[in-house]
């Protein structure tokens, strides 16, 4: 191989150090990955098992799956597929949304979602405030123990303390 050639070749391969260094940080990574614990939802004092879980960001948002949330909340939820609607009915509540979307009606009254709705494997993920909106539930969300905690206003959590991880 001629000298200029082998030079030219050199240039475009990455150093040694370069190398072993993004091969560490892809395996710290991939740990951290593989061993995190995806948080869990506690409703109402009962931990609530979903096939999706919650989506957490640093700055404290929850994401929820809103069926299983809104079922444990003694809610009903509808999903028309034609227009990416979704409903969700608790008593006399009416909260109406869509995928990707903003725009909601709760009770008949327009408003405004903070984030709209999305899905991750085939179910809707919401805000824990579009949940704790809809409900006039309160949700928290502990970062110290992966845990969102939703409460929903008129039930009592018979003497247990919320099922600890």
């Amino acid at each position: 191989m001629s000298r200029p050639l082998f030079s030219a070749l050199a240039a475009l391969v990455p150093s040694g150090r370069l190398i072993v260094a993004t091969a560490a940080t892809a395996l710290v990574a991939s740990l951290s990955l593989a061993l995190a614990t995806p948080a869990t939802i506690s409703v109402d004092g009962q931990r609530l098992a979903s096939d999706v879980a919650p989506v957490t960001t640093p700055g404290g948002t929850a994401y929820l799956p809103l069926r299983a949330v809104a079922e444990a909340a003694g809610a009903r939820t509808t999903f028309d597929m034609a227009k990416a609607e979704i409903g969700v009915y608790r008593g006399t509540d009416v909260l109406v949304m869509h995928t990707g979307s903003t725009a909601a009606t709760l009770n008949g009254h327009t408003v405004t979602l903070a984030h709209a709705p999305f899905t991750v494997r085939g179910r809707t993920m919401v805000a824990g405030a579009t949940i704790a909106r809809a409900f006039g539930s309160t949700v928290s969300f502990d970062a110290k123990h992966s845990r969102v905690i939703v409460r929903t206003p008129g039930v009592v959590v018979a003497g247990a303390a919320d099922d600890e991880p």
